[in-house]
């Protein structure tokens, strides 16, 4: 099972601290799992210009392949003015329409306000449903109070971190499972 991580920001800590944590779980937990973490602050992606994922090189190219080879995507996003950040945004508009179909992709979103709570529900799930992912419907929602020098100080953040792991990774398994007995029924 091949999961890839997003840090969803060319800027700032805390997404990327919580993708730490995420990293952390993964290796712990699921030491089967191959999981990459990709901070979009380490790679200079091209903007989305239309073309076939498949047509870009470079870093852009690497990324989306990355992200089209993935089982399940676990997307770490802060909140900047209301909104999922551009660098996110870019990512999914240089992928295909149907680029998460048959992947299970959870959410983790880092926010200096409670007011930004619903960005997931109105903005970033919808995204994922049209690209038709399976989506992991609880999130981890984490505020500017749960951190403290780099470090997540919420032992109930910690939990729900954890939980959502094993939720991907499960769901994930799962899935993969259904869709494989469904293609025996066919029996070709």
């Amino acid at each position: 099972m091949k999961i890839v991580g997003i840090s969803g920001s060319n800027v700032g800590s805390k997404t990327r601290t919580a993708m730490d944590y995420v990293q952390k779980e993964l290796i712990e937990s699921s030491p089967e799992v191959d999981f990459r973490l990709i901070d979009l602050a380490n790679y200079a992606l091209q903007f989305s210009d239309g073309r076939n994922y498949l047509e870009y090189d470079g870093d852009t190219g690497y990324v989306t392949k990355q992200l089209m080879e993935a089982d399940a995507i676990i997307i770490g996003t802060p909140i900047f003015q209301a909104s999922i950040p551009a660098t996110l945004k870019n990512i999914f508009d240089l992928l295909p329409q149907n680029a998460f179909r048959d992947k299970v992709v959870s959410m983790i979103v880092t926010s200096g306000s409670p007011r930004h709570y619903l960005i997931a529900e109105q903005q970033l799930k919808p995204i994922l449903a049209y690209m038709k992912a399976q989506i992991v419907q609880t999130y981890v929602f984490i505020e500017e109070k749960d951190f403290y020098r780099k470090e997540i100080v919420n032992e109930d953040i910690i939990f729900r971190i954890q939980r959502l792991v094993e939720d991907t990774v499960v769901l994930t398994d799962t899935y993969k499972k259904l869709r494989e007995a469904k293609e025996e029924e066919y029996g070709f």
